[in-house]
């Protein structure tokens, strides 16, 4: 018999739920970019690099379609786009962007990571 506090992590577990939204290379790296306010595509392309644009489409319309960015198309020529995170977007860039601000400190912690991957031919 289950101990009662044993938690069951199915693809129901929150924080299971939570990573999946996020667990990708660039998911939190663009949620990030766009916590400063509307962004254009290009502008957030020039940003990141290592990030191809067909990427940055993959991961803002995936985004888009959570629920967590808002894009806006200007009928102009050449067309305008520009993106947004909505309220629930910037809910969940809150954990992201302690993330990102723990890396941001702990580069010593990240760079033993790297080592020990070397080391172990990984």
């Amino acid at each position: 018999m289950a101990n009662d506090d044993e938690k069951t992590f199915d693809e129901l577990y929150p924080a299971r739920r939570l990573l999946g939204l996020i667990a990708d290379k660039w998911t939190p790296i663009i949620m990030f970019c766009l916590a400063s306010g509307t962004t254009r595509f290009g502008m957030m392309h020039r940003q990141i690099p290592g990030l191809s644009k067909k990427m940055l489409t993959q991961v803002l319309r995936r985004l888009e379609r959570d629920g967590m960015v808002h894009r806006t198309v200007y009928p102009v020529v050449p067309p305008r786009t520009k993106y947004e995170l909505t309220d629930l977007g910037r809910r969940l860039h809150e954990p992201v962007a302690h993330l990102c601000r723990w890396a941001e400190i702990n580069t010593d912690a990240l760079d033993q990571i790297d080592e020990a991957r070397a080391e172990s031919g990984s």
